[in-house]
């Protein structure tokens, strides 16, 4: 009875996810949805699946644990962080928050250079891509201020949410959840290699969340397409 339950419930979560998603796909490729809205749903779109992720992340596996996804080419493997994108990190609780107050003048600096570009009427492709690269950005700070708040830890269990004894660091400690790892080539240097001759060599190696990919996707469109995105821009 209880599978039943489950079963129907699940059903009923795909049918309103699918049922939200055409809704928002339909009102994305409208004439009459503005620029803003559009930047507004991508950001908010992004925020969701990038929490959702790290919630079931961290209330499912613990620190280390892997599930394959492409054999051993592409898989979450969960691992968390105390710094910046793509694991790195800087010394310490002082370095954690300098970096977590940085990324908060940073949010608001992106947030504002964005509400210029879409009251200027910059190319659509440039507002698009400072969006997801400020989704990236709130994504990765929801992390670090509030998951060591609401999160306990997840060493040796599946973190709890809201445990009765509280989170395992303070506001702006915690630590942010990375769970993509592909490591595409995984080989040894020649042995008479002059650089690491006989070492492991992974590629690609640094483990990252949908944050760290949307600011990496965000930056490289801006470089990419910077000739075509400025030359609009309005003085």
């Amino acid at each position: 009875m209880s599978l039943l339950i489950r079963k129907d419930f699940f059903c009923r979560a795909n049918t309103h996810i699918d049922n939200f998603l055409l809704f928002c796909a339909t009102n994305f490729k409208s004439r009459k949805m503005s620029v803003a809205k559009k930047s507004i749903l991508v950001i908010f779109l992004i925020l969701l699946v990038d929490q959702v992720l790290k919630i079931w992340i961290k209330t499912h596996m613990v620190i280390g644990q892997e599930i394959h996804i492409f054999g051993n080419r592409g898989m979450l493997h969960f691992i968390e962080n105390n710094g910046m994108a793509f694991g790195m990190e800087m010394g310490g609780k002082p370095g954690k928050l300098i970096l977590s107050l940085f990324r908060i003048i940073a949010i608001f600096g992106i947030g504002w250079y964005l509400s210029i570009l879409i009251k200027k009427k910059a190319h659509i492709g440039l507002i698009m891509a400072v969006s997801v690269i400020l989704a990236g950005a709130i994504g990765n700070i929801i992390d670090s201020s509030f998951y060591g708040m609401i999160f306990s830890e997840s060493y040796n269990q599946p973190a709890i949410l809201f445990p009765p004894g509280g989170g395992y660091a303070s506001f702006l400690h915690g630590r942010v959840v990375d769970m993509f790892y592909f490591p595409l080539i995984n080989t040894h240097w020649p042995a008479w290699s002059l650089f690491k001759p006989g070492q492991t060599f992974v590629f690609f190696r640094p483990v990252f969340n949908l944050s760290d990919a949307s600011i990496t996707c965000g930056v490289f469109a801006i470089l990419l397409f910077q000739k075509r995105m400025f030359r609009e821009l309005p003085e």
